[in-house]
């Protein structure tokens, strides 16, 4: 039944690759930017400092929630009776607002900051709970999703941006290493574990999961801006 999608990858992945192929970048353009940086810190200096701490909990909290939440959520909408079209639509719309609110994202957190814009993205992630969790009709699957996406745009791209001010252009390659091999791992658990927790407590207990990583968020978010409070 689906595999025309996974078909599809196919000639998707051979354009993306025909249009790369035309791509040209300087080979030692950030080679000099590391060597007028000086000597790189060492990685447990780095990911030990509050701020890397708490934009890196953002970020695996944010993109977890959003893969945890987006994994169960066609098996709920076709489970409660809606079709497989609804649920292709419900992750269609999501998706569209995963990625739109880019084009303006980067301005906000240049303007409010990063933090505050991971909070917005937050609240928009709880946001999403309180809907689910109010009934099981197609708008609030619809309008769940949609508030899923929005609130993983602003959290996780605002936690990157606090993850790019961490470190020294020189130290980038081994921290958002470790950043990454972190989100991901993370994110792979949150996708595996969904559909157990769908299967074993249904849709409601996927949804009330968001609460606490959410709040967990903040208190880093809180932390940090204490920390910073603090005279040096």
């Amino acid at each position: 039944m689906f595999a025309g999608s996974f078909a599809s990858i196919l000639p998707l992945a051979a354009v993306g690759a025909i249009i790369l192929s035309f791509l040209r970048l300087p080979a030692r353009a950030a080679s000099k930017v590391d060597v007028a940086d000086g000597d790189a810190r060492p990685l447990a200096e780095i990911v030990t400092k509050p701020r890397f701490v708490a934009a890196l909990f953002c970020a695996v909290g944010s993109y977890a929630l959003m893969s945890f939440v987006m994994t169960g959520a066609p098996l709920a909408m076709v489970g409660c009776g809606l079709s497989e079209d609804d649920a292709t639509l419900g992750i269609s719309w999501h998706v569209m607002a995963m990625f739109g609110p880019s084009f303006f994202t980067g301005s906000l957190i240049h303007r409010f900051g990063a933090e505050r814009v991971v909070a917005t993205g937050l609240l928009l992630l709880t946001g999403c709970a309180v809907v689910a969790l109010s009934g099981l009709a197609l708008w609030q699957f619809w309008a769940a999703l949609i508030l899923l996406g929005l609130g993983w745009n602003f959290s996780f791209i605002g936690a990157t941006a606090m993850v790019a001010a961490s470190y020294h252009p020189s130290e980038k390659g081994k921290v958002q290493g470790f950043h990454d091999f972190v989100l991901f791992g993370s994110v792979a658990c949150a996708s595996l574990l969904s559909g157990m927790v769908y299967n074993a407590w249904g849709w409601t207990m996927l949804n009330w999961m968001i609460f606490p990583v959410a709040a967990l968020c903040f208190v880093a978010l809180g932390a940090l801006k204490i920390t910073s409070l603090r005279p040096a």
